[in-house]
């Protein structure tokens, strides 16, 4: 009987190790997303926006607290690129939501 729950134990942490890479992956990918919609707006070329969105992503992968949200705000402030907070809080959730999306098609899982 021991077996059955170490088996069950084993699996919620295999289950709870696959979550947070997802949640990882999600927010890298949303990251990304933000860059791209953000360099866009911001009239940046191609290999600007790409740049762009790379140092997006630079910014969440080290360590210490980043706020994406305000880093955005400033950067496409002083691009005079007339987008508000609301405006911009709006953008985070719907990339957010296609960012996990996108992971779980990725690895197979049915999107939200």
């Amino acid at each position: 009987m021991s077996n059955a729950f170490e088996d069950r134990e084993k699996a919620f942490e295999a289950k709870y190790r696959l979550d947070q890479e997802s949640e990882f992956k999600a927010q890298i990918r949303c990251a990304k997303l933000l860059g791209l919609w953000a360099a866009e707006q911001m009239g940046l070329t191609a290999a600007a926006a790409e740049a762009y969105a790379r140092s997006l992503i630079d910014e969440q992968l080290s360590p210490g607290h980043h706020d994406i949200e305000q880093r955005l705000l400033r950067d496409l402030g002083q691009s005079k690129t007339d987008i508000s907070p609301e405006k911009l809080q709006h953008q985070i959730a719907r990339f957010s939501v296609l960012a996990r999306d996108q992971i779980a098609a990725e690895q197979g899982a049915t999107p939200t």
